[in-house]
């Protein structure tokens, strides 16, 4: 009976499962900041894309 009440006192999976919700919290953070910093830099990059266009007259490159 006393393993009953051990078990029943014992808060080492409570602590493991706030430590997993927390750990899930900041993920769902990370993922958040990361599209919203992708999204910025994609716009970033498309930018720097057509005026490098724009300069090089048609776009194609080539050089020759």
């Amino acid at each position: 009976m006393s393993k009953v009440f051990a078990f029943l006192k014992d808060e080492s999976g409570a602590t493991a499962i706030e430590y997993g919700l927390i750990a899930a919290g900041i993920s769902v953070v990370i993922i958040t900041a990361v599209q919203a910093v992708g999204g910025n830099l994609n716009g970033a990059f498309a930018t720097i894309a057509s005026k490098l266009q724009s300069v090089n007259g048609s776009g194609g490159g080539g050089g020759n």
